[in-house]
């Protein structure tokens, strides 16, 4: 097979590493992407669905932003939680479009939303404490947790219930050591979106807990269908206090090598996080916040460009999916992702997966990694006849897996 991936890290020959690294699953997604593109440089017609980036260039006033950034010499060193200018930028943003009452000195800038989330777990958490995840999840949140000591608890979830918790499911799985609850609307990879009057209800109980909760909003802006983003920490003001936010610049705005998110909680959080960061990457690079900037406060009509273009390529994939004997698939209302069944190829994700890539060249994300084995993620930020040619292969393979059962 092409691509093989161990679920664990291990060590070489004669090299002891820390256990914790040793509790790590590699990332599969970065792997089939890798493999994908090495297959290509090879000359081999890879249709590659497995990348969670827009296919997008970043749009001309926030490159131009950076730029003039350089020309004027912030090249230097910068404050570790961030760019002042940027800090009170996003705050007002959160207060605008999120109805969330941050002040700049509640948001640090990261390098990437997976930082900020990485910095959280490892200032929230202590050895024991349980993490709860939603299943089908991002696959680094258990990561993560684990790394920080703490302990992932997932709470699975299937198609029939749109891939989300309910609050009596939520308030199950609850036990003393009950730290922090991941949530993630519009998810990756399911590219569901929990309406207004189902986060208010998981509020209530997170508030009834006295449970911390992150919500990853950074899919916020790619909605579909009339789905409303309701942050969590809008609901109330009980839940605004147990509420922090995650999310960055990479889906919204084609700026996913410009690697800044951002972090917004309670000023005591936010300074640790910020002593945190001061001791291992310090600032985030100085120019490339100038452009994040500019994507806040200059025109948004390019983040709607780019949401139509994807509001087409998902109706396409869907319906090339759907006419597939076999499959399954829930709509998507957010994100750029469908999360299709495959169970009717006898297969598990990451077997099914090796096959469409080293037969068919089609490079997919296997279930797997989410917490769904029955399942491969797909993403379609690429273009209509890649999609439609991509499906057309995707449609042989599982034909060819279903007849051979």
């Amino acid at each position: 097979m092409l691509v093989q991936i161990s679920p664990i890290l291990s060590p070489g020959v004669g090299m002891k590493l820390a256990a914790r690294i040793g509790q790590v699953s590699a990332s599969l997604t970065l792997a089939i992407s890798a493999k994908a593109k090495a297959m290509r440089a090879d000359g081999i017609d890879v249709l590659s669905f497995s990348a969670g980036e827009p296919d997008f260039d970043t749009p001309d006033h926030i490159k131009a932003a950076a730029k003039l950034a350089l020309d004027q010499g912030k090249t230097k060193y910068g404050p570790a939680p961030g760019e002042p200018q940027l800090r009170a930028a996003l705050a007002h943003k959160l207060q605008r479009d999120n109805g969330l009452d941050f002040q700049p000195e509640n948001v640090l800038v990261t390098n990437g939303g997976k930082q900020s989330l990485y910095n959280l777990m490892q200032v929230l958490l202590d050895p024991g404490d349980e993490v709860l995840i939603p299943a089908p999840y991002w696959l680094s949140y258990p990561e993560m947790v684990k790394l920080a000591g703490g302990i992932p608890v997932t709470l699975t979830t299937d198609a029939q219930a749109d891939f989300k918790i309910t609050p009596d499911q939520l308030r199950q799985a609850i036990t003393p050591k009950s730290r922090l609850l991941v949530l993630n609307s519009p998810s990756n990879p399911t590219g569901m979106v929990y309406t207004p009057g189902e986060i208010t209800a998981l509020a209530e109980a997170i508030v009834e807990a006295n449970l911390w909760v992150v919500s990853d909003e950074i899919y916020e802006k790619i909605l579909y269908d009339g789905a409303e983003h309701q942050s969590i920490g809008a609901v109330s003001t009980a839940a605004f206090n147990q509420t922090i936010v995650s999310s960055g610049f990479a889906k919204a705005y084609a700026m996913t090598g410009w690697r800044i998110g951002y972090l917004a909680g309670p000023l005591e959080l936010i300074q640790a996080v910020g002593r945190l960061q001061s001791h291992s990457t310090s600032n985030v690079c100085t120019f490339a916040q100038y452009g994040a900037i500019a994507a806040l406060e200059g025109p948004q009509d390019c983040v709607e460009t780019m949401r139509q273009a994807f509001a087409q390529r998902r109706q396409l994939m869907f319906n090339r999916l759907t006419a597939i004997p076999g499959v399954t698939c829930p709509q998507s209302q957010g994100a750029f992702y469908l999360f299709p069944d495959i169970s009717c190829t006898g297969l598990g994700s990451i077997e099914f997966c090796e096959l469409l890539l080293e037969q068919y060249q089609v490079a997919a994300i296997p279930g797997l990694a989410f917490g769904a084995d029955h399942c491969i993620r797909l993403s379609y930020a690429t273009d209509q006849t890649s999609i439609a040619q991509g499906m057309e292969r995707l449609s042989q393979c599982i034909i060819a897996c279903t007849h051979s059962k």
